[in-house]
């Protein structure tokens, strides 16, 4: 007796088609060029999970940059200073608070400023 592979694989195709739902033309409605799509889709999704990750670090330190610069540090002494200071506080949480909370970030600021041995401009020329 054969085995009859009809309601499995109609299983699978709804399954497909269901994931392929809004894809574009024939992607979302032909089983074989949705199975391909959605197939693509996940490895994309694997690998965006992590690009994600490296993206917003990469936001949080413009973002960083750009509220040191204007408190007269660069991103790099400001990230040394707290280091030096033995502040525990990551890119995510300074970057926010430097949005949200401009005087808490000045405080970090002062205390960067304030552990870093020769102080340089944002230039980068001595003081």
């Amino acid at each position: 007796m054969r085995v009859k592979t009809n309601v499995a694989r109609k299983r699978y195709v709804k399954k497909v088609l269901k994931r392929a739902k809004g894809f574009y033309l024939r992607r979302g409605t032909s089983y074989r060029l949705a199975h391909i799509q959605v197939t693509r889709s996940h490895r994309y999704a694997t690998r965006d999970r992590k690009v994600r990750k490296r993206e917003f670090r990469a936001l949080w330190i413009v973002r960083l940059n750009a509220a040191a610069r204007a408190q007269g540090i660069a991103y790099s002494r400001l990230i040394d200073g707290l280091k030096k200071a033995k502040v525990e506080v990551n890119r995510k949480v300074l970057a926010d608070l430097a949005v949200n909370d401009p005087a808490a970030f000045e405080k970090y600021v002062a205390l960067a400023k304030e552990h870093l041995k020769t102080p340089l401009t944002p230039a980068g020329a001595p003081v």
